[in-house]
């Protein structure tokens, strides 16, 4: 008869293995298995681009080595996909017929890059960037590489259109709405980010997406847009989303775009959490629900995730925040946006001298969200006022000027 407290965590991500590091650091006599369909153990996706740059050697991608799980007691199980769940029976089936029981489970699947629906989507050279061996078979054909189309106005597309542009191939960003992040940056932004790309080489055009891959023996060699157009391409970026891996959780927790959670990351059943890109949480502003995919959220999530199994009772109060270079500059989105809610206010200011935008977000007296292009200065401030979730009492157009804030 099994005493011991069982932990099962399905996915090796920032969430998953910052929830294993949690649960053996303070319950050190448990059992924590920790499965992924992948053969590494953790590794920063985020940095996956900078090592296609050339930025950082391969080894600094890795976060963690097998020796680690070792020292930690964490039963690592690599390329062993969690294929079915009974949440009543408190089991997870996996790809090779293991039944394991669980007295807590964590689900932290993360997403899978939705595929380019078209005619010859599949052929050689249309490319994803998501896993390590995304980023191995990048690699592999990049050097050969003259032309190449990026498909998608997300984070996902401009981390093929900065590989593409440093490695000097002709490149075309194709975006299918008004502007990159369309529903966090207004049209005069969309400009200043086309400027932006443009300076760096890269050509945006906007309202067209992909109608058809062109191939010649099964690789790419141009694509057909939906405006007629025709664009030579060795190499085709699909940075159009990802599709959240939930299928083994179908119909034994509640599912919306992710696994849906409460403030303490549980789900519809009891002993079941989510954590990371999967998990669908009230943010803490408004208590909207959202999806928020990045390494700082993940790994937060975990740690919290963690402590509520052991049975705790904290709630996720972190206010999301996003920070990346986009070619010459810096984006920074914070807070929520109207890709969580669409009823917020907001007030914006272009510098366009200086390459510098910003856009505040409000709901009801309170602000909510912000998104800086270029000067971040007064960030800090930004981000106490929605922690502390006070009415904005003064002019709104006043905490557009940076040095106010400061």
């Amino acid at each position: 008869m099994r005493l011991l407290t069982r932990y099962v965590i399905v996915g090796n991500g920032a969430a998953g293995t910052a929830c294993a590091e949690e649960l053996r650091k303070n319950d050190p006599s448990s059992q924590v298995i920790l499965f992924t369909d992948e053969p590494y153990p953790l590794y920063n996706r985020v940095s996956l681009r900078h090592y296609l740059k050339g930025e950082i050697p391969e080894r600094k991608v890795f976060v963690r080595d097998i020796p680690w799980h070792e020292k930690y007691g964490i039963d690592f199980r690599p390329e062993t996909p969690v294929v079915a769940l009974d949440a009543a029976g408190h089991t997870v089936t996996t790809a090779r017929g293991e039944k394991i029981a669980y007295d807590r489970l964590l689900i932290a699947t993360g997403g899978t890059p939705t595929p380019l629906a078209v005619p010859s989507g599949d052929a050689r050279g249309v490319m994803y960037l998501q896993t390590m061996r995304d980023a191995r078979l990048l690699e592999d054909v990049l050097p050969a590489a003259r032309h190449a189309v990026v498909v998608g106005g997300s984070y996902l597309a401009y981390n093929f259109a900065d590989i593409f542009r440093h490695w000097g191939l002709a490149t075309t960003w194709l975006i299918r709405g008004p502007a990159f992040l369309r529903r966090d940056l207004d049209v005069t932004a969309g400009a200043l980010a086309d400027t932006l790309a443009a300076e760096a080489g890269v050509q945006v055009i906007h309202g067209e997406e992909v109608a058809a891959v062109q191939v010649d023996d099964g690789r790419v060699r141009a694509v057909t847009t939906t405006g007629g157009r025709t664009i030579a391409a060795d190499l085709v970026g699909a940075g159009i989303g990802l599709t959240m891996n939930l299928g083994f959780a179908r119909g034994q927790v509640e599912i919306h775009r992710g696994v849906v959670v409460d403030a303490s990351l549980r789900t519809s059943s009891p002993d079941i959490f989510a954590a990371g890109d999967v998990a669908e949480f009230p943010e803490p502003i408004t208590g909207a629900l959202m999806l928020a995919g990045t390494w700082d959220n993940a790994a937060a999530q975990g740690r919290l995730a963690a402590r509520n199994m052991m049975g705790g009772h904290d709630t996720y109060q972190n206010i999301p925040e996003h920070n990346t270079d986009f070619f010459a500059s810096q984006i920074t989105v914070m807070g929520i946006t109207p890709d969580v809610r669409t009823d917020l206010e907001s007030v914006a200011r272009l510098d366009d001298t200086g390459r510098n935008y910003r856009r505040l977000f409000f709901w009801e007296d309170r602000l909510v969200g912000a998104v800086l292009i270029g000067n971040r200065k007064g960030k800090l401030k930004l981000l106490q006022m929605i922690r502390d979730k006070l009415p904005i009492t003064g002019p709104r157009e006043a905490l557009l000027d940076p040095e106010a804030l400061s």
